[in-house]
């Protein structure tokens, strides 16, 4: 790729806890184009989250560091600068679509006044002026009466348009990157959809980079232009949308994919991945998927695999498994 507008180069966060130091990401990289859409999948705990909060300098303090590695934006590195700089670029240049918009919004302000500080703040915009681009941001993002419903307060919209009032707030001083972790998440099927869509439409009308974080890999199939894959803080497969899905290279990808229902077709029993995700302060030299895999053999005990190419497409799809081969071509190891 060639001048990413967002490059991530061997990030790492580590929190330090009462028990210990949990390494939370771990040498996490990726590159992200002007316009493209990166989707972060894997289970909760799995890191995801904790690097769009490295990305936008909100990790919690004093707890959580970034104890390695960059963050490029438009040829900066941000880690190298006063974090006052970053949450200048909030907003601006980068923003968030948080995961649970109703303790995300402040209940005892309205959501009109909420979306119009933005402009306020950032824009020296009048009151009578942030309520006006209020009301186009709840517009344009599908929220039904704007005019009228600018006054109300977060309690009194349904978890789909408190989304929407979220997407708006992160929308309205048009970013270049904007993260969206879980944007989907307790919405039912179809107000999921619909959120999706909205996403995909406001991205190709601003040009915007989208980061797209979720646990839900039939989520961001029709959205994604490519996917990286986290466990236990790392990246375990990385690649297009389509050889990613198509060939899977690793045992917990695969295992995601197992989970998806099918639409079409006889109803089958949904195959969940068996065991648990690792304690992160206990992690050995060695796969961290090792105990719930198939396909593991004595090497996955003793070695940490590193990303690797996938045969099929060895230029563009990486997987950190020591039998991606075996697990693209679906022949467990004898």
């Amino acid at each position: 790729m060639d001048d990413p507008l967002l490059s991530v180069q061997d990030l790492t966060v580590r929190f330090r806890t009462r028990a210990g130091t949990v390494t939370a990401v771990d040498r996490v990289s990726f590159d992200l184009a002007e316009g493209e859409t990166l989707a972060i999948l894997g289970e909760t705990g799995s890191g995801k989250s904790v690097t769009a909060q490295a990305l936008m300098g909100l990790l919690p303090r004093p707890a959580g560091q970034v104890a390695g590695g960059r963050i490029v934006y438009d040829g900066t590195d941000l880690l190298a600068r006063p974090r006052s700089d970053t949450r200048r670029l909030n907003g601006t240049d980068l923003a968030m679509v948080f995961q649970d918009p109703l303790s995300s919004l402040n209940p005892v302000f309205r959501v009109g006044a909420q979306i119009g500080e933005l402009f306020r703040r950032r824009r020296g915009a009048s009151r009578s002026e942030a309520r006006r681009k209020a009301i186009e941001l709840m517009d344009r993002v599908g929220i039904p009466a704007a005019a009228r419903r600018v006054d109300d307060y977060p309690h009194q919209f349904s978890g789909g348009m408190r989304q929407r009032v979220m997407i708006a707030m992160a929308i309205a001083l048009q970013p270049r990157v904007l993260i969206a972790d879980e944007p989907t998440t307790a919405l039912d099927v179809t107000v999921q959809a619909q959120v999706m869509a909205l996403l995909a439409e406001l991205k190709a009308e601003h040009r915007m980079a989208m980061i797209l974080i979720s646990h839900d890999l039939g989520v961001v199939a029709g959205v994604a232009d490519r996917v990286m894959l986290m466990y236990a803080g790392r990246v375990v497969e990385t690649g297009g949308l389509r050889e990613v899905y198509e060939t899977t290279g690793h045992p917990y990808t695969r295992g995601l994919m197992a989970s998806i229902p099918a639409l079409d077709g006889p109803r089958e029993r949904l195959v969940p991945i068996k065991g648990s995700p690792p304690d992160l302060m206990r992690l050995l030299a060695s796969c961290p998927f090792q105990p719930r895999c198939e396909f593991a053999t004595d090497i996955c005990g003793t070695e940490r695999p590193e990303l690797m190419p996938v045969p099929a497409r060895p230029e563009s799809h990486r997987a950190a498994c020591h039998h991606a081969k075996e697990v693209a071509t679906d022949v467990v190891p004898g």
